[in-house]
């Protein structure tokens, strides 16, 4: 009998012991648990023409790489080269022309040799049903016409004084856009008649405006070359990107939106 409170103690000693390492399995399993994959984002600068294409096949770059993000940054392409020349981060320059790219190479901002990956052409951007009746290039340099363009120095700007200089008519603009986004915004808003902008531009806006075609804006087909910026942090992911751009996928949602194909 005088065994007995020995032999219960020992019970509850063995099920507390049993207690404590059940009460433990749940830490170990979390402890054991596979880490959350890291994300790596890289950054874009892209030129504002490119704006609903790239978002879309940014979506579709980061469906087929998981773990990734693509953050995109829209302006005219010569502030970008700006901005990069200013120490801003950024792992990839898509340019809306051969001239500012060039300028980034000239200045070291570029890692290897720019891809050629679209090329677009100028279109009259006027307000849906054409009060105007515009039908041309030389109906903007009528008087009274409130017309939009994108500055010198600016992709769409220089393709503009490039067709001012092959036609010898020459545009009175409202003002001089430091962005192909904002000439557009000018025409949708109604404070400008008509705003010369790319085909791009005018399909993207669906009903907001129509467009108006002219054949003179064969004098200044803009070539949209991209490359890898020599800060890169991510160089690999870098590289990854542009060959989804030149790509089958990359090249058709380019297509769709009415890029023209790059120069062979």
């Amino acid at each position: 009998m005088r065994r007995m409170p020995a032999l219960f103690a020992a019970g509850i000693a063995a099920a507390l012991l049993l207690s404590g390492c059940a009460g433990s399995s749940p830490a170990s399993r979390t402890q054991q648990a596979s880490p959350a994959p890291k994300i790596q984002t890289i950054t874009v600068f892209a030129a504002t023409s490119l704006t609903a294409t790239f978002n879309t096949l940014g979506t579709a770059f980061e469906a087929a790489n998981p773990g990734v993000r693509v953050q995109f940054d829209y302006n005219g392409t010569s502030t970008l080269v700006t901005q990069l020349s200013q120490g801003a981060p950024a792992d990839v320059l898509a340019s809306a022309d051969e001239k500012n790219m060039q300028n980034a190479v000239s200045q070291n901002l570029i890692s290897g040799t720019p891809v050629d990956f679209a090329t677009n052409v100028l279109e009259i951007a006027v307000a849906p049903g054409n009060p105007k009746n515009i039908t041309g290039w030389s109906d903007l340099a009528k008087s009274g016409l409130k017309v939009d363009v994108c500055a010198d120095g600016v992709p769409c700007g220089n393709a503009t004084e490039a067709v001012e200089k092959a036609t010898g008519v020459t545009l009175t603009p409202i003002s001089q856009e430091q962005n192909v986004g904002d000439v557009l915004a000018k025409v949708e808003s109604g404070d400008a008649d008509a705003g010369v902008v790319y085909v791009t531009d005018v399909k993207g806006a669906g009903s907001k405006v129509d467009g108006i075609p002219f054949p003179e804006a064969q004098h200044a087909i803009n070539t949209y070359p991209i490359a890898a910026t020599a800060s890169s942090k991510h160089a690999a992911l870098a590289k990854k990107f542009i060959a989804y751009v030149t790509g089958a996928k990359g090249q058709k949602l380019l297509a769709d939106a009415g890029f023209g194909a790059p120069p062979k």
